[in-house]
């Protein structure tokens, strides 16, 4: 990465075929201080793990907790097979109203989200000296809040190691916000947060009303902090038809 850093640093504007986002980057730092090279190539390798490792993370695990549990993918079959009998031409791509209509998908994505907990934590500096249950946090101290410990908090989720998308049923907004955080929350949200749900839901709205699969062999996860399968997860796809 530093060495295509390096590259583009010493091409001309001119030269290049069309302009990214390390473009930018290289543009700014002529008025950003804190765009140094090294906070740029740092910035790559962070960009490339959320957009990445992430979103392949969640989609392995939306694949063995579906295959485990055989009434989730019937319902969740059920409401994609309805928004495609709703449809004047099957072959229409979906709406934006297609997606607001996956209630069900959305509980399962947060049901994933909840259990896998990809990011294994979020990260905030104290401003000030923080006092906590008789300790004190100093100012300029780093915390790591390890959102797991929200996740699977049993005060907060009833049996919380259970995959169960329709507690979200009975889940307040107000609730959610203070014990839900897989994008991070507040003004440090991840920017792509709804993206990445709009993501999912499509994969998924292909995936089960195109696809089967069985799960062949693997599937053991381990976390490292983030969620591994040390033994591999091979399963079996074929199209829903055949």
């Amino acid at each position: 990465m530093r060495d295509f850093l390096t590259k583009r640093l010493n091409s001309s504007a001119e030269k290049r075929a069309e302009e990214d986002l390390v473009d930018h980057l290289l543009r700014d730092m002529d008025s950003q201080k804190f765009l140094t090279e090294d906070y740029i190539v740092q910035m790559m390798f962070g960009l490339l793990f959320v957009t990445s490792d992430s979103i392949s993370t969640t989609l392995a695990l939306c694949f063995k907790l579906l295959a485990e549990h055989t009434d989730v993918l019937e319902e969740l079959i059920a409401e994609h097979d309805s928004i495609l009998k709703n449809k004047e031409n099957l072959d229409a791509p979906l709406t934006w109203n297609d997606y607001k209509s996956m209630t069900f998908t959305l509980q399962v994505i947060n049901e994933v989200l909840r259990l896998g907990n990809i990011a294994p934590g979020l990260f905030r500096r104290a401003l000030k000296d923080i006092p906590v249950n008789g300790y004190t946090i100093p100012a300029g101290w780093v915390i790591m809040i390890a959102t797991a410990a929200l996740h699977l908090n049993s005060d907060q989720f009833e049996d919380p190691l259970s995959f169960n998308p329709w507690r979200w049923k009975e889940i307040q907004p107000s609730c959610a916000a203070k014990n839900f955080m897989p994008f991070g929350s507040g003004m440090k949200q991840c920017a792509g947060a709804e993206y990445s749900r709009v993501f999912l839901a499509t994969f998924l709205h292909v995936l089960v009303t195109k696809y089967r699969w069985t799960m062949v062999k693997g599937g053991k996860i381990i976390r490292a902090p983030i969620i591994r399968f040390p033994d591999g997860f091979h399963f079996k796809i074929s199209h829903k038809n055949q």
